[in-house]
């Protein structure tokens, strides 16, 4: 299974994704993605060392799917946190 790491960005709590050089990039597509658990645990050591910088809080894991080109997370919590809100939040 695919794996990404997703966090929220300290200073304004947008849900962001490590990328490459240790950046964080809004665009799931821009994220790095990895398919074992080797690659899992190095991307989630260097996750932790933006929180320590103060500049993500509370990265995981995530299982992510790619379709057509168009990485979606497996599960709908996570799915919610990239693609927005699953209600018309000006319908109240």
């Amino acid at each position: 299974m695919n794996k990404m790491i997703i966090a929220n960005r300290l200073g304004d709590g947008l849900v962001v994704f490590l990328a490459n050089g240790d950046r964080w990039v809004e665009d799931i597509g821009q994220g790095l993605m990895v398919t074992d658990d080797t690659g899992a645990d190095a991307l989630l050591q260097s996750a932790m060392g933006s929180v320590s910088d103060c500049r993500v809080i509370d990265p995981y894991l995530i299982d992510v799917t790619e379709t057509a080109g168009t990485r979606i997370p497996v599960v709908y919590r996570e799915a919610i946190r990239v693609l927005g809100p699953s209600i018309d939040v000006e319908a109240g």
